[in-house]
């Protein structure tokens, strides 16, 4: 049992240790060696309990994925109307990642893996699992319009994967300034016009 303890406080103080590399330094830059020295802990250990630094990258972004996804369940109130409660969780989503661009760099890691290494599928599985617990959330509400008349027929989870791309795509512009530039525009502006859209489409 104390082994256990040991070899959970270790891995916690790696990935505080690397949650400040990274975001300090982001992944290309981030070197093992320093989030070892900042742990306290031998360089050999991080491959103890991860098997690269993509992976060690994704699990210092998915640490606190429970809270997120806390938060984001916390958006909804029955006594709002469904395309108010869509606007309400949809804006919370958008201004989160926008305000926290380190956490949003989750999705980069995954849809990059060539580019920064191998991920171990049990990592991947796992942030699978996070963005599929953020969409039932919102294809949930979609449900609820459907039921109480507000939206017509669809297929909701269909239709929540379509609001979190045009989040996410807005969300990644904003992150490059190539991009951005190329929006020249207020990216929670742009976000809330396509909102309204889909809803218009929702709409029975």
């Amino acid at each position: 049992m104390a082994r256990e303890g040991k070899r959970e406080q270790s891995r916690r103080r790696l990935l505080e240790a690397a949650r400040g590399v990274f975001f300090e330094d982001g992944f290309d830059r981030a070197n093992l060696d320093e989030i070892a020295r900042r742990a306290g802990l031998a360089k050999g250990t991080i491959y103890r309990y991860f098997d690269s630094k993509a992976e060690l990258y994704v699990a210092v972004l998915a640490a606190n994925a429970d809270v997120f996804v806390e938060r984001l369940r916390s958006t909804v109130d029955p006594s709002l109307g469904p395309e108010d409660q869509i606007r309400r969780t949809g804006n919370f989503y958008f201004r989160h990642f926008c305000e926290n661009p380190e956490y949003f760099r989750i999705f980069w890691a995954l849809e990059n893996r060539r580019l920064i290494g191998g991920v171990h599928e049990r990592v991947v599985d796992a942030v699978t699992e996070i963005w599929k617990r953020c969409l039932q959330i919102l294809a949930d509400e979609i449900e609820r319009g459907v039921r109480e008349g507000a939206f017509r027929s669809c297929d909701a989870w269909e239709m929540a994967n379509i609001l979190w791309i045009v989040g996410n795509g807005l969300i990644q512009t904003d992150l490059d300034p190539t991009r951005r530039s190329l929006r020249a525009r207020d990216p929670q502006k742009v976000f809330e016009d396509a909102l309204e859209l889909l809803l218009r489409g929702l709409r029975a």
